[in-house]
């Protein structure tokens, strides 16, 4: 039975992942958090035209964090991350423009390449990064 955490993004899709050895269920506070989260990403859903979001990671549980080479203290830990991409609407840059051009409050806004993250962490810093070979830049290189 699929747990809905709002009407478009599931308790399954956030805790998804694809080191199987990991148990990767999040505590009840964390499970509070996704929902938070959750209806942060109809926003964001809604600003892309209403197009489908598909969700690469959100909770990360330590192992399953450590795994895939996650940071230290990534926001995914807690909850407040999500990786995604929005096909329907455009390459991640172009997602992560619309959502540093709009009203969406946000902590961390990363071009990661590939995929786009997005931390709602509560230091809501308003950063946004760009992935490049040599780390990270701040803003949005082309």
């Amino acid at each position: 039975m699929t747990t809905w955490l709002s009407p478009h993004f599931s308790l399954d899709e956030l805790i998804a992942t694809q080191h199987r050895q990991f148990e990767n269920w999040p505590p009840p506070p964390v499970q509070s958090v996704l929902r938070q989260v959750a209806g942060r990403m109809e926003a964001v859903r809604a600003l892309l035209g209403d197009m489908p979001i598909t969700i690469s990671s959100g909770y990360r549980d330590p192992q399953v964090n450590r795994a895939v080479g996650g940071a230290l203290h990534s926001a995914h830990l807690t909850g407040h991350a999500v990786d995604f991409n929005c096909y329907g609407f455009g390459d991640p840059i172009e997602v992560c423009r619309a959502i540093a051009r709009s009203k969406i409050a946000f902590d961390q806004l990363v071009a990661e390449g590939s995929w786009v993250h997005l931390s709602f962490d509560p230091r809501m810093r308003g950063q946004v990064l760009t992935k490049v070979p040599q780390g990270y830049v701040s803003g949005l290189a082309a």
